[in-house]
């Protein structure tokens, strides 16, 4: 009777585990998450951030279920390759990364719906071949940072978080201070993006390698914006490869990434 009985239960056992199976497969796979580019091309200064950058840009999107691919192909700037994702990250880009086409289906894929994530070095070359980029991307042009022997590269500053209400800015702190390479533009962006955090120019020496007063008076240093019916985000933060090891930086980052792939946060038409 024991071994009928241990029979019958470890029929019951298989018959469960096969009906838990077929639920499944009738369910369908998990709904996929979101695909994001992250880009790595350097063709100017070479930041050594860029393999921390990356890391935490991965782990971050992995947590989350999504897909990351790492690439400094300027190939995939193809109207093909580039629909397979819901945003692309510019990881601390230099110089002329693509050509006149390449850079064509990317201003079409943005203004068409697609997101963009630009860290640090990626709004940082001083003067730019394609003013779209710059100019409608970026949305301010890069003059300098603090140097010696005037003012140390790297000094610690005040940051003021202004907009709560988006992914990237609503986890940060309330009393934010951090060290940084602080790049100044030659004018504010505000009045044509969304500025999430500025920087406080008096808890730092603003002074280039030449000497020269850097201050902007209206510092952003976090900004968003729409771009036809794209989302684009920049960051001027991230030089140091510590930065991508940060808490906060790393909550901004991942609420930047849910932003740029359409996932909460400001509406675009």
């Amino acid at each position: 009777m024991q071994g009928r009985a241990g029979s019958d239960d470890m029929t019951r056992l298989l018959i469960l585990a096969l009906l838990a199976l077929l639920t499944t497969f009738a369910a369908g796979p998990a709904a996929a998450g979101p695909s994001i580019l992250i880009f790595t091309r350097a063709n100017g200064y070479k930041h050594d951030s860029i393999p921390a950058a990356t890391a935490a840009l991965t782990a971050i999107a992995r947590s989350e279920g999504w897909e990351a691919n790492v690439s400094d192909a300027p190939r995939l700037f193809n109207a093909d390759e580039l629909k397979r994702y819901a945003a692309v990250v510019w990881n601390n880009t230099s110089g002329t990364v693509l050509d006149a086409s390449q850079a064509e289906a990317f201003r079409r894929y943005v203004e068409n719906g697609g997101g963009f994530v630009g860290v640090h070095g990626a709004g940082g070359d001083p003067s730019y071949a394609w003013p779209w980029y710059v100019q409608t991307l970026i949305g301010a042009q890069f003059i300098a940072h603090p140097g010696p022997p005037y003012s140390p590269q790297f000094q610690t500053a005040r940051l003021k978080v202004e907009d709560r209400s988006q992914p990237a800015s609503r986890n940060l702190p309330q009393a934010w201070s951090r060290t940084d390479e602080w790049y100044s533009f030659a004018a504010s962006p505000r009045g044509k993006v969304r500025v999430l955090v500025s920087l406080d120019e008096g808890s730092y020496r603003p002074l280039g390698y030449n000497g020269k007063d850097i201050r902007m008076g209206d510092h952003p240093i976090v900004w968003q914006h729409c771009v036809g019916r794209g989302r684009a985000f920049f960051s001027a933060m991230g030089h140091r490869p510590e930065a991508y090891a940060e808490p906060a930086y790393r909550a901004l980052l991942k609420g930047a990434l849910e932003w740029a792939a359409g996932r909460g946060g400001q509406s675009c038409p």
